[in-house]
């Protein structure tokens, strides 16, 4: 018995384990398939759906990613934000890259917006890393009232005609421009989002830049302040904790990114496409219906107290649990 035992802590205190020797690792592989296998497969499907309606309606990805990441994957909203804005990066490169081939890309407005951008975007990441523990869940309220917006703007959209302004009317002084960036900047920073869906409308509102180049100039500034930001929010995310109090890494958000990012590529190039042969009145509206659900319930539970505490107290799960154990 005594010689059993040994065998086993010896096996257990080795870097290199053999399986054939431990009873611990066919434990471990009997609860990862139905944990990890899941979330994998609902990942790739969310990566793939945030690429392919942010391409169709012009709806950055982040607005999709971070309400199934916190309230169906009940992952914290300091990790979803993280991992979404890695995504932000790989989903905003070859969308630049495809307005600049198209012209769409007002390099002067660029420039201008660049220096406010990249400093308020690091400005709202810190404000993001105040929200500790029980703040975080004021961070997630924060966020449904953005989707409320996200909705009231959508369904305006859907109203009213389009107002094409000419380029030769643009007004696009260093001020109006910096404004812009240092708005869409600190928002970015403050709830993981890329940008797009503030910036675009600020931009036909302030500089009376036409929407093509609007779009296409949002998304050249997104490629460096999506960078920015996901590097400084991923350096700051092992000060923030999990639902079950495990601390939170970046090798976390980096595997949710790498299962989010291939298909949500993917989907923004079919979803480009299809916008110019699909009537999206339909879509828009089912895609908005989903949203108002996701806006209810991050919105509802900070003023419910009820509903973060019974998160709170719900015992991990397997697979967190061995994370724990781990730790």
């Amino acid at each position: 018995m005594n010689s059993a035992h040994s065998d086993t802590d010896n096996c257990l205190s080795l870097q290199t384990v053999n399986p054939s020797d431990c009873r611990v690792l066919p434990l471990i592989a009997s609860t990862l398939p139905d944990v990890v296998d899941l979330e994998l497969l609902i990942l790739i499907f969310v990566g793939f759906s945030a690429g392919l309606l942010g391409g169709l309606l012009g709806i950055g990805g982040s607005v999709i990613m971070i309400p199934v990441l916190t309230v169906l994957l009940n992952k914290s909203q300091h990790l979803s934000q993280a991992a979404a804005m890695i995504v932000n990066v790989f989903v905003a490169a070859p969308s630049a890259w495809r307005h600049h081939i198209a012209r769409s890309v007002r390099w002067d407005v660029f420039w201008r917006m660049l220096p406010a951008g990249v400093v308020l975007i690091l400005v709202g990441v810190n404000v993001s890393d105040l929200f500790h523990r029980n703040q975080e869940r004021w961070l997630t309220f924060i966020f449904g009232l953005f989707l409320l917006y996200v909705i009231a703007t959508n369904l305006l959209h859907l109203q009213r005609g389009k107002t094409e302004p000419d380029a030769d009317d643009a007004r696009v002084s260093w001020w109006r421009v910096s404004i812009v960036g240092a708005i869409t900047g600190f928002m970015a920073g403050l709830l993981g989002i890329g940008g797009g869906i503030i910036t675009v409308p600020l931009l036909q509102r302030i500089t009376r830049l036409p929407l093509r180049q609007c779009i296409g100039t949002s998304s050249a500034v997104m490629c460096i302040t999506a960078v920015i930001g996901a590097a400084r929010k991923n350096m700051t995310l092992n000060e923030h904790f999990s639902a079950a109090g495990i601390p939170l890494e970046v090798r976390d958000s980096l595997l949710i990114a790498a299962c989010l990012a291939p298909t949500a590529v993917i989907g923004g190039l079919i979803g480009a496409r299809l916008t110019h042969t699909l009537k999206l009145k339909w879509v828009r509206l089912a895609f908005l219906l989903l949203l108002a659900l996701a806006a209810a319930r991050m919105v509802g539970q900070p003023l419910f107290n009820r509903g973060f505490e019974e998160t709170a107290q719900r015992p991990p799960t397997k697979l967190q649990a061995l994370h724990s154990d781990q730790h």
